[in-house]
């Protein structure tokens, strides 16, 4: 990662007008359909949450406004992003867990694995430094319409929240919430990102 100059970026002017906002985060909900996903995670074993966090990792990387933080009171370019999720380790705690994006499936699959379970045994977070985090934290066995994240002042990383998914007769929806950053992106790009993330559901194969 790398300081950059706001001015010679796309982000000049929402560096501007909200980097000294006193609340600068924006909160977009969006139902999906993740019919596939429940299915395919059924079908091959594979754990529900790392698929999500799988299909947020692919969205993110088509975004280049992710790539793009700003911290402290400098604005950060970084050539990788990662994505969070919380783990309940043996102490019945929740510690957290930086998982790398791959594009690979597999590879990010056997990263999510280890790691979170490395983090469910001993306790302790493992954090990425160098890469662009995205926050998750699935509430799976809550039936909640959504959540607002806090903005502490501190980080200023986007952030997904879901409860349960909801399941019909033949349709599994999944509403989840998303905070970001005014400087980082706009509603647009937030808007296009949630797009890409119901895109990578749909197109998931294995």
């Amino acid at each position: 990662m790398k300081e950059v100059n706001p001015n010679e970026t796309t982000r000049a002017y929402a560096f501007e007008m909200w980097m000294k906002a006193p609340m600068p985060m924006v909160t977009l909900f969006k139902t999906l359909d993740v019919t596939r996903l429940r299915r395919l995670s059924r079908k091959h074993g594979m754990k529900f949450n790392m698929l999500m966090c799988w299909c947020i990792g692919r969205a993110a990387s088509q975004v280049k406004e992710f790539y793009m933080l700003p911290v402290g009171e400098k604005l950060m370019l970084y050539d990788k992003i990662a994505v969070n999720t919380i783990v309940l380790n043996r102490e019945s705690e929740v510690s957290s867990c930086d998982i790398p994006y791959s594009d690979d499936l597999s590879t990010f699959n056997a990263d999510y694995l280890r790691l979170t379970s490395q983090v469910a045994e001993t306790c302790k977070n493992h954090d990425i430094t160098d890469s662009m985090i995205i926050g998750t934290s699935a509430l799976a066995q809550y039936d909640i319409d959504g959540a607002v994240g806090m903005y502490s002042g501190i980080f200023n990383n986007p952030f997904l929240i879901w409860g349960r998914y909801r399941k019909s007769f033949f349709k599994t929806h999944l509403t989840v919430s998303f905070q970001f950053h005014h400087t980082q992106m706009d509603g647009a790009h937030a808007a296009r990102f949630l797009s890409l993330v119901q895109m990578a559901i749909d197109k998931l194969q294995f």
